[in-house]
């Protein structure tokens, strides 16, 4: 498997951020008492503060694995100390950065079993920008490209009842990261010429197809008012706020990748990297079965358990992600 494509541009002023200096609690730790950083930074990447991306940082430390200062410590450092975000000190004197990071995925179990995975931006690095940002506020500053093997694609048409007030396509299949660990992922378009394009790419779990995709990022808050007529007096009027995330592919490569070469992607590949995932899961699952029965026990200390179990081996003839 060949090193695959997976990268985001965020770029804009800091809108607010929620990072804190943190020293490693865990005295079995190489680091035990170093400091840290850790939190989310979130960037507002056009000119009205509507679309506002968070970035989530979880272990940025001064000096780097080879022994240099990281400069992204250095910079999350100073959104801490000076702390000019467009909510304390408003627009104008926000402090603007860009960040180059890649898509993730935070997964993990509720107290009912079920498995949660939501896509996040996750660490990367940023700096700071003295200039102007780029004039192009609807799409390169918050841009993702990615190799994608798609698996599926599904229509959800307008629906004026369910606030949906467009047609868009769902974009079923998987992305990979720097590890070339797999990452299920959906992405959607909204392009009439997209969705009749990856309509008729005629995929199916049995017969993905591998291309890489492109387009932006759009992160935000949505409000609903919903008005309720009296049989006197005044209407009841009720308002929400949802806010959504989203993924927007807004082109592709005119020629997919060749799947089932050696020098890009091979199914055998796809099907070990699927069984590492369940792997991986199921560890997250024992932790989070360790951590229940410890609140149970009335202890903060993780009982002994046995190994991490190992997956079943990854069906043939298609792929289920």
């Amino acid at each position: 498997m060949r090193k695959m494509l997976n990268k985001e541009h965020i770029e804009g002023r800091i809108y607010q951020h929620d990072l804190v200096v943190k020293t490693v609690q865990n005295k079995d730790s190489d680091n035990f008492g170093k400091e840290f950083i850790a939190g989310n930074v979130e960037v507002a990447v056009d000119d009205e503060g509507l679309n506002v991306i968070p970035v989530h940082f979880t272990y940025v430390t001064e000096m780097t694995s080879s022994g240099k200062k990281s400069p992204t410590f250095s910079t999350l450092k100073k959104i801490i100390d000076d702390n000019k975000t467009w909510v304390t000190v408003g627009k104008d004197e926000a402090l603007k950065v860009k960040i180059d990071t890649a898509i993730a995925l935070n997964d993990f179990y509720t107290q009912n079993d079920e498995l949660v995975s939501v896509k996040v931006n996750e660490g990367g690095f940023i700096s700071t920008i003295n200039g102007e940002l780029c004039a192009d506020e609807k799409n390169a500053r918050n841009y993702f490209e990615a190799d994608m093997l798609i698996t599926g694609v599904s229509l959800v048409e307008a629906d004026e009842e369910k606030n949906i007030k467009e047609d868009y396509a769902v974009v079923k299949g998987a992305i990979f990261n720097f590890r070339n660990a797999l990452l299920p992922m959906e992405f959607i378009v909204k392009n009439p010429a997209g969705i009749k394009h990856f309509e008729g790419l005629g995929v199916t779990n049995s017969e993905p197809v591998f291309t890489k995709v492109w387009g932006k990022i759009v992160c935000e808050t949505k409000t609903t008012t919903v008005t309720e007529e009296s049989a006197f007096g005044e209407a009841a009027v009720k308002t929400y706020e949802r806010k959504s995330k989203e993924w927007v592919i807004e082109g592709a490569a005119s020629s997919p990748y060749d799947f089932g070469d050696e020098k890009v992607l091979t199914a055998e590949e796809v099907q070990k990297a699927a069984q590492d995932r369940e792997v991986y899961l199921a560890d997250i699952k024992k932790r989070a079965d360790e951590y229940k029965m410890s609140k149970a026990a009335g202890t903060t200390a993780a009982p002994a358990t046995s190994a991490v179990p190992t997956a079943a081996p990854a069906k043939q003839g298609g792929f289920t992600f």
